[in-house]
């Protein structure tokens, strides 16, 4: 199996909390924009999911958190896919330390919601892989 997709941050001082460590929220941003950056990476917009009537949701969102993170780290955040039939699916994400040690992980439960609608739309996964022009970032 190939490596998870990931993007780097770097901890900004204005993202911690008042004992220096990162605020808990910045967390669920870290998360988010490596998942908008693997849409990106798949060749999907914003624009380009509007167009065909659907826009990605969270259904739910756990963190564990591990080791803590100051200004100035360093880190990975992936991004993993886990397919079911239905219409949700699942994101597994790890924000790691340089050295590599876990500093958290994010299970989410997510869907494409029917813009019209404003239900969760039937087979996310095949809508995605209908608008990406590199679906093996999904792991497809």
């Amino acid at each position: 199996m190939s490596e998870p997709f990931s993007v780097p941050v770097t901890v900004r001082g204005y993202e911690t909390d008042v004992q220096g460590h990162l605020n808990q929220a910045v967390y669920l941003n870290y998360a988010e924009h490596t998942r908008w950056s693997l849409l990106r990476a798949a060749g999907i917009s914003q624009a380009e999911l509007i167009g065909r009537g659907v826009g990605p949701v969270a259904l739910e969102t756990t963190i564990r958190y591990r080791r803590e993170l100051i200004a100035g780290d360093e880190v990975q955040v992936t991004c993993a896919f886990a397919w079911s039939e239905g219409k949700t699916f699942r994101i597994e994400q790890t924000i790691r330390k340089a050295d590599g040690t876990v500093a958290a992980e994010i299970t989410a439960v997510g869907g494409l919601m029917d813009l019209e609608q404003r239900r969760l739309a039937p087979e996310p996964r095949k809508i995605l892989e209908e608008l990406a022009t590199d679906p093996s970032v999904f792991g497809f």
